[in-house]
């Protein structure tokens, strides 16, 4: 009766497993909803939930990637009546700039940005604001209907009855007794040291690009080629973005392993709190990796650079960076889509696919030189190789946290910044399909099957991402109006233009330079421009004629209210539509879910 049983269950598992390989890890069935029953029947609870979430987030991804694809196209659609861009790009208007550096650098006409000015656009628009306010309300959207699937899940599978289960880490007793006292009292110190030193390492890293590209706008502005000078802003930009990808990227893995060190270091009781506490080392440090280079880019750069004549230098000569006229949205979104495109593109084809590989194909040419070594010897039976044997030659199971932190990184691109990247959503739902089948080949062929751990839901993962959907609307609401030009833009057709419409608001953003007031030695060694006496300058200060030159004008006291207010509207009104959205959707998912317990 017993090996009746035995191969029962040998034979249902058999059928799952084929069944699994099939309508599962297979690209050819991308269209189709995974089979979430059979995923936590053959691998558990922990695993399925896992993938039931996934597959829940990467569905509700489609609206918001259909939504930032129109706003995208109105953009290419409008931008050829946009009137600043238009200024922008008119040589007529004739507008020489301020030098980007001392000395080397010579003046330059606004036009040269005209392209800068015009893909700015595409992204810095009035449907760009609208969008931001669908994306707050969307992440609540997504965690609400979340939780009504687990909850629909937990009484499908009957978890609702499960209670959490405290297993002791068999290290702990043992290094417990070895632990010193004194060891314990300094662990609290020693952590927090050593969580600001990491913190003093990403943020150093980011001030080191930015030095890099400090220095590299002044050694490559010395190019007496014409054309090279005309674009070495957007070259600077480009390879400043590149190094700061490698070293997220670099920094990431650094951190895993410095989290799981930490944890270790503080002995937890039972493997739950092992988990969570790593899991909130791993995310905050990660995630501050991954997010600090955008932070800058929207929040600092630019911000203390100065103005001509009293500019901030760094290491003495060297002048802080400044945004192009456009502003520095459209750096921020290339700085989001590169490091968002190439961590996804980059870990997925690199290191879950390519080093993968490499170590199946290691461990498989191990077991035929074992296998030809016992040949050799005749130590043993020859016998056909058995399926435990290939099994044993895949890659060790390392948990879902991985799986996870890599999805929730993603999410934090996706609704943190969504407002200077519209596209971010469409690209993380490509991304996400193209996922999901990677990771069922993964679990189906390429690793040895996990034992099956039973959990009732996603636990500490959920924390984090209401966590990160109410910062988003913070961080969105000061990318509206401290980074793009939406703001100022309103702020000049409402209260300073004379018709009531956007012409003149070029002239109207950019301040006078006398250039006699330039300190000696920044003034250009060599100009091509000949016969300047005014340049300008991105900022609202009063002309060199007034009587409180180069000091903040009217118009920055004016534009800067206007920031705040709208901040304080934007969450307000996200405030307001999330109690409604809340309401709404509890008492549509309490309906439903009463529907789906007793049809």
């Amino acid at each position: 009766h017993d090996l009746l049983t035995v191969i029962n269950f040998s034979v249902m598992f058999l059928c799952i497993f084929q069944l699994l390989h099939e309508e599962w890890a297979n690209y050819g069935v991308m269209h189709k909803y995974q089979p979430v029953d059979l995923i936590r029947k053959y691998f558990g609870e922990q695993i399925g939930l896992y993938f039931a979430w996934l597959g829940v987030y990467t569905q509700l991804l489609i609206p918001p990637s259909v939504l930032g694809i129109i706003v995208f196209l109105y953009g290419i659609l409008t931008v050829d009546t946009n009137v600043p861009s238009q200024e922008t790009c008119n040589d007529s208007l004739n507008i020489t700039m301020c030098p980007l550096c001392d000395g080397v650098c010579d003046y330059w006409r606004l036009s040269s940005v005209c392209s800068l000015a015009r893909a700015s656009y595409l992204f810095d628009n009035g449907a760009t604001v609208l969008f931001a306010i669908f994306m707050s309300l969307w992440a609540a959207w997504f965690l609400e209907h979340w939780k009504r699937r687990q909850m629909y899940l937990k009484h499908t599978w009957d978890l609702t009855s499960l209670e959490d289960e405290e297993v002791m880490k068999p290290e702990y007793e043992e290094a417990l007794q070895e632990k010193k006292a004194k060891m314990k009292a300094h662990f609290i110190t020693f952590f927090i040291n050593f969580l600001c030193l990491q913190i003093f390492i990403t943020f150093s890293a980011v001030f080191g690009v930015a030095v890099y590209r400090i220095c590299m706008l002044s050694v490559w502005s010395m190019n007496p080629d014409p054309e090279a000078k005309a674009s070495v802003r957007m070259t600077v930009t480009t390879t400043g973005i590149i190094l700061n990808m490698l070293v997220v990227l670099v920094l990431e893995e650094v951190y895993g392993a410095i989290a799981v060190w930490l944890t270790e270091l503080e002995l937890p009781k039972t493997t739950e709190e092992f988990e969570e506490r790593l899991i909130f080392k791993s995310f905050f440090l990660k995630s501050m990796n991954a997010f600090a280079p955008i932070f800058y880019v929207a929040f600092f750069k630019g911000r203390f650079a100065g103005r001509p004549g009293d500019y901030v230098y760094v290491f003495g000569d060297y002048r802080m960076e400044e945004c192009a006229p456009p502003g520095c949205l459209i750096e921020l979104c290339i700085q989001l889509s590169m490091i968002m495109l190439g961590k996804q593109l980059i870990q997925n084809n690199v290191f879950e696919i390519l080093l993968k590989k490499m170590y199946r194909t290691i461990q498989e040419q191990k077991g035929k030189n074992r296998g030809a070594e016992d040949e050799d010897s005749e130590t043993e039976e020859k016998r056909p190789k058995q399926q435990f044997d290939k099994d044993f030659t895949l890659e060790p199971f390392e948990g879902v946290s991985p799986e996870y932190m890599e999805m929730i990184i993603q999410y934090g691109f996706v609704t943190l910044f969504v407002a200077s990247f519209p596209l971010a959503p469409a690209f993380a739902l490509l991304n996400n399909v193209i996922e999901i089948r990677l990771d069922a080949a993964k679990f189906v062929t390429e690793i040895r099957r996990p034992d099956a751990v039973r959990c009732k839901d996603i636990g500490i993962w959920y924390n984090i991402l209401c966590g990160i959907s109410k910062f988003s609307v913070i961080t969105n609401a000061f990318v509206i109006s401290f980074t793009s030009e939406f703001v100022p833009r309103m702020v000049y057709q409402y209260m300073y233009s004379a018709n009531g419409t956007m012409s003149g608001y070029t002239e109207h953003s950019l301040s006078y330079f006398d250039v006699s007031n330039f300190p000696s030695g920044t003034a250009p060694n060599t100009t091509l421009i000949t016969g300047v006496s005014m340049c300008r300058y991105k900022d609202y200060r009063d002309p060199p004629w007034a009587t409180d030159s180069y000091t903040f004008s009217k118009q920055y006291w004016s534009v800067l209210a206007a920031k705040l207010a709208f901040v304080i509207f934007f969450q307000v009104s996200i405030l307001l539509s999330y109690s409604r959205t809340y309401a709404t959707l509890s008492l549509k998912g309490y309906l439903q879910l009463c529907f789906y317990l007793n049809p």
